[in-house]
C-alpha cells in the first residue's frame, strides 16, 4: 500500500508539473514555412497578409511588417534592430491546429518569429506624438450593437463597423494614421458605425499625405460619430528591438 501510495503521489506530481509547463508553453502554428521572397515579387511592391480561419500567408513582407501585425502597434512604436528588417522581404505560410480568428493567429505569429528569427525584444516607455479619441461637447452619435457578431470592412476612405469597442475602434485608427491612437472615451460596450473621409490623391509628399489624412479623419470622426481626434505628447509604449537574425531555413 505504501508503495502504491508514493507511486501516486508521483504520479500526480509529474501531471501537475506538465499542467505548469502545458500553461507556460506559448501558442505556435503547427506547421509554418518562411523564404524569402523572389526578385520578381519585390519588384512587383504588392505585399501584404491574408488570413482564413487557422491558416495566414504572407507575401513579399518584412519583418518589421510582421512585426507591426502581430503585436499590433504601428510601425513608429517599433525601434531598433538591423537595418535589414526593413529592407529584407519574406513569404510565410503558417497553419494552426484549429480553425480560429485573427486575435488567436497573432500570438502564434509572435511565436513564429520569435523562433525563426530569433526576435528579442522589451517594451519601453517614452514620450511620443499620439491622437487621443474622447468624447466631444455635444456626446457621441454611435448605435449601441445588439447581438450581432463583431465585424468590419476597413477600405479605402471607409469604415463599416458591427459591434466593436471604442478600443478596437482605437487599434483600426492607429493602423490607418501611423500613429498611436488612445481611447479616452470612456465608453463601454460594443457599437455599430460607419465613417467616410476624403483622401487628397494630388499631395505628393509622404509626411504631408500623412498630415492631410489625419486632418481629413479626425475631421469625419467629429461631424459623424460626435467624437474628437486631438494630437498630444505624452509617454507612449514602443517596442524596442534587442535581437533578430535572418530566418532559419524550413
Amino acid at each position: 500500500m505504501r508503495r502504491v501510495a508514493v507511486c501516486s503521489v508521483l504520479s500526480l506530481a509529474f501531471s501537475l508539473a506538465q499542467a505548469r509547463a502545458a500553461q507556460s508553453d506559448p501558442p505556435r502554428f503547427e506547421a509554418a514555412s518562411i523564404r524569402p521572397s523572389s526578385p520578381e515579387e519585390v519588384a512587383a511592391g504588392r505585399s501584404g497578409c491574408d488570413t482564413t480561419p487557422g491558416l495566414m500567408r504572407c507575401t513579399n513582407v518584412t519583418l518589421k511588417r510582421c512585426i507591426v501585425g502581430a503585436y499590433v502597434v504601428g510601425p513608429e512604436r517599433v525601434l531598433g534592430g538591423p537595418a535589414w528588417i526593413d529592407t529584407d522581404h519574406f513569404d510565410i505560410t503558417a497553419r494552426a491546429g484549429q480553425p480560429i480568428g485573427d486575435k488567436a493567429l497573432m500570438p502564434m505569429l509572435q511565436t513564429l518569429l520569435a523562433e525563426r528569427f530569433t526576435l528579442a525584444l522589451h517594451q519601453e516607455s517614452r514620450l511620443g506624438e499620439t491622437m487621443v479619441l474622447e468624447v466631444a461637447k455635444n456626446g457621441p452619435k454611435l448605435q449601441q450593437a445588439g447581438d450581432a457578431k463583431s465585424s468590419y470592412n476597413n477600405a479605402h476612405e471607409r469604415l463599416d463597423a458591427t459591434a466593436i469597442t471604442m478600443d478596437e475602434f482605437a487599434e483600426i485608427l492607429s493602423r490607418n494614421l501611423k500613429l498611436l491612437v488612445a481611447d479616452r472615451t470612456g465608453l463601454t460596450g460594443a457599437f455599430n458605425f460607419t465613417l467616410r473621409w476624403k483622401v487628397d490623391a494630388t499631395i505628393e509628399n509622404r509626411d504631408d499625405a500623412v498630415a492631410d489624412l489625419r486632418w481629413q479623419v479626425s475631421t469625419a470622426v467629429a461631424k459623424q460619430l460626435g467624437l474628437t481626434l486631438k494630437l498630444k505628447r505624452m509617454p507612449v509604449e514602443v517596442l524596442v528591438i534587442d535581437h533578430a537574425e535572418k530566418p532559419s531555413e524550413n
